[in-house]
């Protein structure tokens, strides 16, 4: 008896311990499976995306630090999500953060991403997904500049820039 008090208490503070501080929803995998609006079998995935769009977005992969297109990249527009298209991260959010992939400190909306928890690398972090497709994006952190205190730590690949109109990219 002791042993499953002393096991729920744990549990229970452990849990406790590992929820946000700011008002995001974390989902589980299981939660989110079938809710995608865009959803393609493995194959058109590969099809459509090059091999390391697709080893991030479908596979959960991440480039390596200070790498990234986008990483020191500061054009006006806006962020799309590579796989589906989705409107993700505006420029105007976007700053630098040190840590080696572009970094945004707010969404452009509630509904385009998902947070689900991550408990891969025995870490536990917020992982960023696409809410349209599913693409994994990259990790959120509660580090980030005022006014959201959050630090959407984004894979460049993962992103598609759209430069604001009247302007020319130089992707």
């Amino acid at each position: 008896m002791r042993k499953s008090v002393l096991i729920l208490i744990v549990t229970t503070l452990t849990a406790c311990s590992f929820t946000q501080s700011q008002d995001i929803t974390m989902k589980t995998k299981q939660d989110s499976d079938s809710i995608y609006t865009v959803v393609k079998t493995e194959e058109e995935w590969k099809e459509m995306l090059t091999p390391s769009q697709y080893y991030i977005t479908r596979m959960k992969g991440t480039e390596r630090p200070f790498t990234g297109k986008y990483y020191d990249f500061y054009e006006k527009g806006h962020y799309d999500c590579v796989a589906c298209g989705s409107l993700l991260f505006d420029s105007d959010t976007k700053f630098v953060s040190g840590c080696g992939w572009p970094s945004f400190f707010d969404i452009t909306s509630q509904k385009s991403i998902r947070i689900l928890r991550d408990t891969s690398h025995n870490m536990i972090r917020s992982e960023v997904t696409c809410a349209i497709c599913g693409a994994h994006l990259g990790h959120v952190f509660e580090d980030g500049p005022p006014p959201t205190g959050l630090r959407y730590c984004i894979n460049s690949e993962a992103l598609h820039f759209i430069p604001e109109k009247g302007k020319k990219s130089e992707e």
